[in-house]
C-alpha cells in the first residue's frame, strides 16, 4: 500500500490545461507518456511470447498468435466503450461542468465492470468454437483453447483498468498510467518467468501472469483515482448508471466497439488464410503460424505508438469541441497528424532496419524468420497510411461523429480487406498478397477520414465562428 501511496503522491498534479497555450508542445507532452505506457504494455505482451518459447512446447508461440484476432474481437466490446468514456469525460471537462464530469466518471466504472463480465462470458463459451472456425487443429488448437480460457478469466480486470486509464487520459494525465503500468508490467514479466521456468508451465502460465498483472493495475489505478481531489475523484458508493452519461458513452463508444469487433473479424479472416497457407506449405508444422505471430508482435510496437496519437487526438479534439473553439481545433488536427506521421515513420524505419535480429528473438527456424520478416516489410513500408487512418478516426470521434467514423472505417478498411482476401488472395494464396491488404485499406480509410474531417470542421466554423 505504501508503494501505491508513493505513486499517487509523486504523480498527483494539476490537470493539464489543453485549451490554452502552444499546442504542439502540449501534444508531445501528452503523447510521450502515452507512447511509453503502450510500449511497456506491448513489451510485456511480447515477453509472453518470448518466454513461452522457452517452454520448448512445439507451437506455443503460434498458438498464442492465432488467438490474437479473436481475443481482440471479444475485448473490443469494452475497449469501444472506454473510448466513449474518454470522450464524455473530456467533453465535460471542456464544458467546465463538474457535475457532468462526476457522472461520466462513475457511469464509466459501472459500464467497465458490466462489459468486462460480458466479454469474459463470451470468450469462455465461444473461444474454442471460433478457433476451430479459423482452422486451428491438433496441439495448436488445444494450446490456444487453454490460453484463451485462462486469459478470459482476467478480462474483467483488464476492462476496468482500461476505463480507469481512459479517465486519466481524458483529464490530461498520461503520466500516472505510465508509472503504474511500469510496475505491474514488471510484475507480469516476473510471473511469466516464474510460471514457465520454475513451475514448467507453458501458455497457461503466461495467461495467468497477464490476469494477475491486470488485477494489480486495476487496484492501484482505482486507489489513485479514489485519492484524487479533482472532478474525477472516484467514490465507490457513487458507481452507478446516470442515464445521460450512459447515452453519451454508448453513442460515442458503441460505434468504436463495433468498429473494433469488425476489424477483428477481418483480421480473423486474414488469420484463417495464413493458417491455410501454413497447413499447405508445412503440414503438421507451425513455422508460418509462428513466424506470422512473431512479425505481428514486433509490428505491434509501431502500432501502439501510432495509436497513442489517435488517443491523444480524441482527448484534444473532444475538449476543444466541448469548448466550441472552432479556430483552434484546426491547429489541433494539423499537429495531431504531424505527430502521428513522425511517430509512425520513425518506428517503421527502425524496425525494418532491425527486422532480422528482432525476428530471431522470437523464432529460430529459417522459414519462421523469413515469414516474420516478410510480414514486417509489407506492413511497415507504407506505415504513414496507418497513421492517417488512426489519427483521422480519433479526430472524427472527438468531433462527435463516432457513427460516421465507424461507417467510414468499416467500408474503407474492413470491407475492403474481406473483398481483397475473397478475390485476390483466393486466386493466388501467398503471404505477400495477404499482407498487402493492410496498407491498401489503411490508405483508403485514411483519405476518407481526412475528407470527413474537412467537412465537419467547415460546418463547425459556421456554427461557432468565434473562439470560445
Amino acid at each position: 500500500m505504501q508503494l501505491v501511496n508513493n505513486i499517487a503522491n509523486t504523480m498527483r498534479m494539476k490537470d493539464t490545461d489543453l485549451l490554452h497555450g502552444p499546442l504542439l508542445g502540449k501534444i508531445f507532452a501528452f503523447v510521450l507518456p502515452l507512447v511509453l505506457t503502450n510500449l511497456l504494455q506491448n513489451l510485456y505482451n511480447a515477453a509472453d511470447m518470448v518466454v513461452v518459447g522457452l517452454s520448448n512446447v512445439e507451437g506455443a508461440i503460434g498458438s498464442i498468435g492465432t488467438t490474437t484476432a479473436m481475443v481482440n474481437g471479444i475485448t473490443h466490446l469494452f475497449m469501444g466503450f472506454a473510448v466513449g468514456s474518454s470522450v464524455m469525460v473530456a467533453r465535460a471537462i471542456g464544458e467546465r461542468n463538474e457535475k457532468k464530469t462526476t457522472h461520466a466518471v462513475h457511469t464509466s466504472m459501472m459500464v467497465g465492470i458490466v462489459s468486462g463480465i460480458i466479454a469474459m462470458i463470451l470468450g469462455l463459451f465461444l473461444g474454442r468454437r471460433i478457433l476451430i472456425l479459423l482452422g486451428d487443429k491438433g496441439h495448436i488448437l488445444e494450446l490456444a483453447t487453454l490460453y484463451t480460457k485462462i486469459y478470459c478469466l482476467g478480462v474483467p480486470f483488464m476492462s476496468v483498468t482500461n476505463f480507469l486509464i481512459s479517465i486519466f487520459r481524458a483529464k490530461g494525465d498520461t503520466k500516472t498510467p505510465l508509472a503504474v503500468l511500469t510496475v505491474t508490467g514488471l510484475l507480469n514479466v516476473i510471473l511469466n518467468l516464474f510460471f514457465v521456468l520454475s513451475l514448467k508451465m507453458s501458455v497457461e502460465g503466461v495467461a495467468m501472469a497477464t490476469a494477475i498483472s491486470n488485477l494489480a493495475s486495476m487496484l492501484v489505478l482505482g486507489h489513485i483515482l479514489y485519492r484524487d481531489q479533482g472532478w474525477c475523484h472516484l467514490e465507490f458508493k457513487k458507481i452507478k448508471i446516470e442515464k445521460y452519461a450512459l447515452r453519451g458513452i454508448i453513442y460515442n463508444g458503441l460505434p468504436a466497439g463495433i468498429q473494433g469487433l469488425l476489424f477483428s473479424l477481418s483480421n480473423m479472416i486474414i488469420q484463417s488464410s495464413i493458417i491455410s497457407i501454413n497447413n499447405t506449405v508445412c503440414p503438421g508444422g507451425s513455422d508460418i503460424i509462428d513466424g506470422n505471430a512473431a512479425g505481428a508482435s514486433i509490428e505491434s510496437f509501431a502500432y501502439v505508438s501510432t495509436n497513442s496519437v489517435c488517443q491523444a487526438a480524441v482527448t484534444f479534439t473532444s475538449q476543444h469541441y466541448g469548448a466550441h473553439m472552432s479556430k483552434r481545433i484546426k491547429k489541433v488536427i494539423r499537429d495531431c497528424y504531424f505527430v502521428s506521421f513522425l511517430v509512425a515513420e520513425t518506428l517503421a524505419i527502425l524496425i525494418l532496419a532491425l527486422r532480422y535480429p528482432l525476428a530471431s528473438i522470437y523464432v529460430s527456424s529459417p522459414l519462421a524468420i523469413e515469414t516474420a520478416v516478410t510480414r514486417l516489410f509489407y506492413m511497415l513500408f507504407l506505415y504513414f497510411t496507418l497513421a492517417a487512418m488512426d489519427t483521422g478516426s480519433g479526430i472524427v470521434r472527438g468531433l462527435n461523429r463516432s457513427i460516421l467514423s465507424t461507417v467510414v472505417t468499416l467500408l474503407g478498411s474492413c470491407a475492403l480487406r474481406i473483398l481483397w482476401i475473397a478475390t485476390v488472395v483466393r486466386a493466388n494464396p501467398t503471404l505477400p498478397l495477404v499482407y498487402l491488404s493492410y496498407p491498401i485499406s489503411w490508405a483508403v480509410t485514411g483519405l476518407c477520414h481526412l475528407l470527413v474531417t474537412i467537412y465537419v470542421t467547415r460546418k463547425m466554423n459556421r456554427l461557432y465562428p468565434e473562439e470560445a
